[in-house]
């Protein structure tokens, strides 16, 4: 049988990923923002019941045989205790690790575009993400004019909802009334799973051209991010997208070492729930909040989803050299 050991993506979309590559670090060697490099492998994997960890069992010196290590899913543990070290403004462009995801847009190894700006808000954070997407456009024609709009203020539009106070009831009958077909699998007591799919399947797809930034989440989806009180609260936290699809993900970032403990915690009995493995919790991340972490607020910035939109792709896998179905 043939063997098809060619690249999925061509030559021209991998120099454009060369070009996209050394653009980032202009940007950011301009800003004075340090690049780093964080370990690939930890003791600690993640507990966002969101993600599966790749881990793998060590046999070297230096930890007890057999001690498993996960591939990180991304730099922000290491990273923040760099904050916490002194560090500054600091960026990182990195592997990260996914089990189970893959598809258009999904590759279970991708590239991740990571900083963290110290005494920054989302404001601030959100205008360096949009100043990044333009310079490396370069000389394209120029986008829509790029818009923001809170989190409640799109179902509100668009639903007829409002998200923050909804009731599982309130979002199925939604779904319903949307034509939204619900999996199976969606739990009955839980509300972000149906906020989910109502953002991916009816807000989504209406966002337009151009960059849009939706912000101020549910506080229940804050995951490292800071709650802000409120009637109701909501998470300090941002997403981007292009034309609808989701490029980016930024926090003022959680700096209580209690709260995050119990975030942690709460995110394993989520898993424990669900019949998941429980992951070991970053003890060096906690002891490095503990120490304290500068005000802050970071970003993750998926590389290959950028360079779909750059090359005007549609598939993941015509933006990698080797996606998973040819590694």
């Amino acid at each position: 049988m043939a063997v098809d050991w060619r690249p999925g993506a061509s030559l021209d979309t991998l120099r454009l990923r060369a070009r996209m590559l050394e653009g980032v670090r202009e940007f950011f060697a301009r800003r004075g923002v340090l690049e780093v490099e964080t370990p690939l492998l930890s003791v600690a994997g993640s507990t966002d019941p969101a993600l599966a960890s790749f881990h793998t069992p060590y046999q070297g010196p230096g930890l007890p045989a057999g001690q498993p290590l996960y591939l990180h899913t991304s730099p922000e543990f290491p990273m923040k205790r760099l904050l916490a070290a002194g560090s500054g403004p600091i960026y990182q462009v990195a592997r990260v690790f996914r089990d189970g995801e893959a598809g258009t847009r999904h590759n279970p190894e991708f590239s991740l575009l990571e900083w963290y700006r110290t005494g920054w808000g989302l404001e601030a954070l959100m205008d360096e993400v949009e100043a990044l997407v333009t310079v490396l456009r370069g000389d394209a024609p120029p986008l829509p004019a790029t818009r923001r709009y809170a989190y409640r203020d799109l179902f509100q539009a668009f639903l007829s909802i409002d998200p923050l106070v909804a009731t599982v009831e309130e979002l199925r009958a939604c779904c319903h009334q949307a034509g939204i077909q619900a999996p199976d699998s969606m739990p009955g007591d839980a509300v972000d799973p149906w906020l989910d799919l109502l953002l991916s399947h009816a807000i989504e797809p209406r966002l337009g051209p151009g960059l849009v930034f939706l912000y101020d989440y549910p506080a229940s989806q804050a995951a490292l991010a800071r709650v802000r009180p409120g009637e109701p609260a909501v998470a300090e936290r941002f997403e981007l997208y292009w034309d609808g699809l989701e490029l980016a993900n930024g926090f003022h970032e959680l700096g209580d070492a209690t709260e995050q403990r119990a975030r942690f915690v709460a995110d394993n009995h989520k898993r424990a729930a669900q019949g998941r493995p429980l992951m070991p919790l970053d003890e060096r991340l906690l002891a490095a909040l503990e120490q304290g972490l500068p005000d802050c607020s970071g970003v993750a910035l998926g590389l290959d989803r950028l360079l779909m939109r750059l090359a005007g792709l549609e598939r993941i896998d015509q933006v990698l050299a080797f996606a998973i179905g040819r590694a």
